[in-house]
């Protein structure tokens, strides 16, 4: 470990209280939590600045071992929370966590209805592709024909796009990437962060233990050499046939646009209320 890294470790994490993790060896959860550390420090943000909220799942446990503002709360509400402590203090900046499962099942209308109305968040969303700590369950982004312990014959329905629902629903920003990338992953988050509005950083994870070893995909490494062969950057992809995109995704800014901060149009509603 280089003498940065240990800084930072000692900077940002709960090393002294909570550890060691509850993740499985080989998780993709410690790379993302070490990209958002390392985006956060070049952001020069205090800790006291930072809230960081998270819902139910693997990835909800991330707020445990992190030293900034943190919040465990309940399956799929992480955005309704945020969205509270924004409304209350917008100076505040509010990161949320979430998986697969826990942002676009139960908590689907939450996140859409904050893509929407734009409420300057930012939501780092673990795609794993499966229910990993409550028992291998499928999920919205589950692989049709993939196995898991509720389609044991195999899953009969169509998986959606996180990034492109996020993009759908009025999301200014919206990123995706992988674990593998975990260069272009810590840029990706410090821009999500930077951005002014609802932004969506999308992380194509590996869950080896329910998704991986059911669907034959084999241990850590070779399932993120799957993510290095089939990831696409958005500025390659448009070079691409449509043939030669099948079954690969893209990774990268599929969005950056301007859009009117919901706290401040908020405001201007108060001020003319008051009139």
């Amino acid at each position: 470990m280089s003498k940065d890294m240990a800084k930072l470790i000692h900077k940002y994490l709960r090393h002294d209280k909570k550890f060691p993790h509850v993740w499985c060896p080989g998780c993709g959860n410690g790379i993302i939590l070490g990209a958002l550390i390392r985006a956060i420090d070049r952001l020069g943000l205090e800790k006291d600045e930072i809230v960081l909220a998270s819902g139910i799942g693997c990835s909800g446990r991330m707020p445990v071992y992190v030293d900034f503002n943190t919040l465990h709360t309940t399956h799929g509400r992480a955005l309704t929370f945020a969205t509270g402590i924004k409304l209350a203090n917008p100076s505040l900046t509010v990161i949320t966590i979430m998986g697969d499962g826990d942002a676009t099942a139960i908590g689907g209308n939450h996140f859409i209805h904050a893509a929407r109305r734009n409420l300057n968040l930012t939501s780092i969303i673990i795609n794993n592709q499966i229910y990993g700590m409550t028992g291998g369950q499928h999920s919205p982004t589950t692989p049709y024909g993939c196995f898991t312990a509720t389609s044991s014959y195999g899953h009969i329905e169509h998986a959606f796009s996180i990034a492109e629902l996020a993009v759908t629903a009025g999301a200014p920003f919206v990123a995706r990437c992988t674990v593998y990338h975990a260069k272009m992953l810590d840029e990706l988050i410090e821009k999500a962060v930077r951005k002014r509005g609802f932004s969506v950083v999308e992380v194509i994870s590996n869950c080896h233990v329910q998704f991986g070893r059911r669907n034959e995909m084999g241990d850590p490494v070779t399932m993120m050499k799957w993510f290095r062969d089939h990831a696409v950057t958005v500025e390659n992809s448009s070079k691409m046939t449509s043939e030669s995109m099948e079954d690969k995704f893209t990774i990268g800014i599929l969005t950056d646009v301007e859009k009117p901060i919901y706290t401040q149009e908020y405001d201007k509603i108060r001020r003319k209320a008051k009139m």
